[in-house]
């Protein structure tokens, strides 16, 4: 029996002791279980009332209700416990039908200690009724780096469990900080991070995954800009700039070249010919990808600035993808100028990165969303708003940004997941948030940038308080943006409120808000005190809209289905061979030598990668999505 209610019994019993006193009758009654002090007449429970306001209200259901002493009462008792029951009776079909207003909930939850004595005392009848108290969710947090702090306020705001050391027993919820393996002795539970992730994010596999999707469906995909990967495509991409300038001596393109697994802006630099290129000509040099600059980007303020949306991959089976109605706008320091020979070096005018311009002598912290280095996303549309843009089409043309990247990268990601967690072997499930950097030309027509597998979640910025000594202060708009993605998130892979949801996940569930069941007291009191998700599930919402892109996505569960990558992402000419006859490939014009051959052929091409490359494009010997491609060409 909890101390809570043996206070409260105390209470009661002191104020009925007076009762009994001058009711015989009531005074023979044994002490009743908490549920069934409605045998507590009418003074003295407005003499309760009177004298605490803090105590629980009791609901009257006892099966007592029928003793001679309550038949006895006056009229005004039992007019007054007839209102009270029929006021329960209506509380509690508010709750199974609306989900509770504040105070129904309230009324409801504070009933929950009588309920479980009353469970205890009279058996399976009443406990069948009894709502037991929610246990609480489980976050391994002891591999969680930058998002740490966000990660701690949005745990506590859900009043969920932290295990910041780690647990003996499984958590959960399981909180990585960089890959899917930085704790490779998961079972269960949920991991924020896929398997493949950080490996398909790097920006030549991003490239590489898009551009596929570009040779297929070059009109849904022009959002991408023109790229090239360096070293192996060096000649090509100095070919191609030629020819382009002889054709038309009047165009001065400009470049920008990223390495391949740089990040915060980190030796990006811009150039005008492929001759500036930093060793790509002659000795072996990093992997990067270079691509066609933005000339000609939206600006306000003077100023180029990008968007950095929030987006949630729920589930790649299902395939469930959410993006964050709140992002953040990233401003470069120095007014913008189309690029020149003169102003190339200038970082702080080209790239918005935030990790460059916080360097600046012209960067501003403000702790107001619509001014500074670092705005909400919202004020700039407020901004665009004012000027008369449809802001409706500019979501609608970033919602469909998102979605078809997200499709583009899905079939290797499925590859990655299946040899990391092969069917039947117990492991966990995943998600992941993603950061995507998009850039709004002049004519607001929203280009994509970059993803980042591993999105900086910091909510504190470093300011210099005196020459050389710098601390971390809170940043309001990192707050406001993250705490909010991280917490909703963790709202969403709630292991309870995920059952429910992958049952009804393509039957039209509402993603506005989160269902509270009947009976869930406590998640429904923490409900009503959260602010509305500010995640909006995308896809399956406009499924209808883009399935047909999924043709890339639909090879790979075919070359899952018929082969398997059984903990292993690589494939020999056995395994080759295997999938052809598996999938029924082979004919009288397509004979098994001609996959022999074939195998052959892709290999040595494969091979003639810089070996960087390979690595950088897959942990295997060969890309599984691309592998099969060809097969089904010749097929057709």
């Amino acid at each position: 029996m909890s101390e809570h209610y043996e206070k409260v019994k105390v209470q009661l019993e002191q104020i009925r002791s007076p009762a009994e006193d001058a009711d015989g009758d009531a005074a023979a009654a044994p002490a009743p279980a908490l549920p069934a002090l409605s045998t507590v007449p009418a003074s003295a429970r407005s003499a309760r009332r009177e004298t605490s306001r803090t105590s629980v209200h009791l609901r009257n259901r006892s099966k007592s209700r029928g003793k001679a002493s309550s038949r006895d009462a006056n009229a005004n008792v039992k007019q007054d416990s007839d209102k009270s029951r029929g006021q329960n009776r209506l509380g509690s079909e508010q709750m199974l039908q609306i989900k509770g207003t504040g105070k129904v909930l309230q009324g409801k939850a504070e009933t929950n200690g009588s309920k479980e004595e009353d469970r205890a005392e009279n058996g399976k009848e009443k406990g069948s009724r009894v709502v037991q108290k929610r246990r609480s969710v489980t976050v391994d947090t002891s591999k969680a780096k930058t998002s740490l702090e966000a990660l701690k306020l949005s745990i506590r705001q859900l009043k969920w469990k932290e295990f910041p050391v780690g647990r003996r027993t499984a958590c959960d919820i399981y909180w990585h900080g960089v890959s899917f393996h930085d704790n490779e002795n998961i079972v269960s539970g949920q991991v924020n991070k896929f398997p493949g992730m950080i490996e398909m994010l790097r920006k030549i596999n991003l490239s590489r995954a898009v551009r596929t999707m570009q040779e297929l469906f070059p009109e849904e995909y022009n959002f991408y800009p023109r790229s090239w990967i360096l070293p192996e495509e060096y000649q090509l991409f100095s070919t191609q700039i030629r020819l382009l300038k002889d054709n038309d001596s009047t165009l001065k393109p400009t470049f920008i070249v990223k390495p391949d697994s740089g990040s915060q802006g980190d030796g990006i630099y811009l150039i005008r010919d492929p001759a500036d290129l930093r060793a790509f000509s002659g000795s072996p040099v990093k992997q990067a990808v270079v691509q066609e600059y933005i000339q000609k980007p939206l600006l306000i303020d003077k100023l180029k600035f990008d968007i950095r949306l929030y987006v949630l991959v729920r589930s790649l089976e299902p395939l469930e993808i959410y993006i964050a109605k709140e992002g953040l706008s990233r401003f470069c320091t120095e007014p913008y100028q189309e690029p020149s020979q003169k102003n190339l070096s200038h970082v702080f005018m080209h790239l918005t990165n935030y990790s460059l311009n916080i360097h600046s002598g012209n960067f501003v912290h403000s702790d107001s969303c619509s001014t500074g280095s670092k705005r909400t996303f919202s004020s700039v549309l407020y901004r665009l708003a004012s000027k008369g843009v449809d802001i409706k089409k500019v979501w609608s043309d970033i919602i469909a940004l998102v979605i078809k990247t997200v499709i583009a990268l899905v079939p290797e990601l499925k590859v990655y997941y299946q040899a990391d967690i092969p069917p039947g072997k117990p492991g966990p499930t995943c998600f992941q948030i993603l950061g995507f950097d998009i850039l709004l030309m002049k004519n607001l027509k929203p280009v994509l940038l970059e993803v980042n597998a591993n999105p900086s979640m910091r909510i504190e910025h470093e300011q210099e308080i005196s020459p050389g000594v710098f601390e971390y202060v809170p940043s309001p708009v990192d707050e406001e943006v993250k705490v909010g993605v991280i917490r909703d998130t963790l709202r969403l892979m709630d292991p309870v409120q995920r059952k429910p949801h992958m049952a009804t996940l393509l039957g039209g569930a509402s993603e506005d808000a989160i269902a509270v069941e009947a009976g869930s007291d406590e998640k429904a009191q923490l409900v009503e005190s959260l602010p509305s998700l500010c995640l909006k599930q995308v896809f399956p919402k406009y499924m209808k809209q883009f399935n047909y892109l999924r043709m890339v996505e639909r090879i790979a569960d075919i070359f899952l289905r018929f082969l398997g990558v059984k903990g292993t992402m690589k494939l020999g000419p056995t395994g080759f061979r295997t999938f052809i006859r598996n999938c029924k490939l082979s004919n009288s014009s397509f004979t098994m030598a001609s996959v022999d051959i074939l195998y052959i052929d892709i290999s040595r091409r494969w091979a003639g990668m810089v070996p960087d490359s390979r690595e950088a494009g897959n942990r295997s010997n060969m890309n599984n999505s691309y592998l099969i491609l060809p097969v089904l060409i010749i097929r057709e």
